[in-house]
């Protein structure tokens, strides 16, 4: 059903499994890069998705460059206005990148950028876990890579779930697709010298379009710092422990799918 979507930075989190041996559930939680990379055949797949509410962490200048105009009656969607990446910001960044067109600053600028994305979620945070409560599934997350924004909030929706740091990693550096359809497309080329008036170095791209775990690390040791833990991150942004509770027992299963076929023979 999603063959044209498997393309892309897509994908069902279902599946992963957390420390105490339960299961992410399948067909619940998508993640994603934004609409500008959906074509008519992905609107199909999208549709028979049904999916029932998005969760657009794009700016709104990247909301009306390329809205989601796929999402059908039924699909609730989310504008949630996540300020922190590189296309979002513009400005002091990009001139930053200009300057110093070099992949030690590039690493500088992105390391930053992540630093900055908890707290820039934090107020979204309540509103992306209730649709998950009240079963407005399944769900999009998304930004425009599906990298970096959706990457900080799938990894703390798993943290909160009881994932390992390494399968929360594995799952992000899956997003490298993103970099790779950049390459195989040209629009990297294109796409920067639009940004910043020439093709910054091999280098520079591999760090900016990169799926870098220690990019991802920086974020979550921020949350460690400056909450103290992922349960008392989302209790700051209003999740009480009865809704983590609810969250949880919504997204887990305690047995596989395999477990449950041997018990029903």
């Amino acid at each position: 059903m999603t063959v044209a979507l498997s393309k892309l930075n897509f994908r069902d989190i279902g599946g992963i499994r957390a420390v105490n041996g339960a299961i992410v559930r399948t067909g619940l939680v998508y993640r994603s890069e934004g609409p500008a990379s959906f074509v008519g055949e992905h609107h199909a797949e999208l549709g028979a998705l049904g999916f029932r509410a998005v969760c657009d962490l794009r700016s709104e200048v990247e909301r009306v460059e390329a809205p989601n105009g796929w999402c059908g009656p039924g699909c609730r969607l989310l504008n949630l206005d996540m300020n922190t990446d590189l296309r979002a910001q513009g400005g002091d960044i990009w001139d930053s990148l200009r300057r110093e067109p070099t992949a030690h600053n590039a690493r500088r600028v992105m390391m930053e950028n992540y630093r900055m994305m908890p707290a820039a979620l934090l107020a979204h945070i309540k509103l992306i876990t209730g649709a998950l409560i009240e079963r407005e599934t399944p769900i999009l997350i998304h930004c425009t890579a599906g990298k970096d924004r959706t990457g900080v909030a799938i990894a703390l929706l798993l943290c909160l779930l009881g994932v390992g740091h390494d399968d929360i990693l594995a799952d992000y550096q899956k997003s490298d697709v993103f970099g790779d359809n950049m390459r195989i497309t040209g629009s990297i080329e294109s796409g920067f010298t639009k940004a910043f008036g020439f093709v910054p170095s091999e280098a520079v791209v591999a760090t900016l379009v990169g799926a870098h775990g220690d990019f991802l690390l920086a974020a979550l040791d921020v949350v460690a710092r400056d909450w103290g833990s992922i349960d008392l991150y989302f209790d700051a942004g209003g999740v009480s422990g009865v809704e983590r509770t609810r969250l949880r027992s919504v997204l887990l299963s305690l047995r596989t799918e395999h477990q449950l076929g041997e018990t029903a023979l």
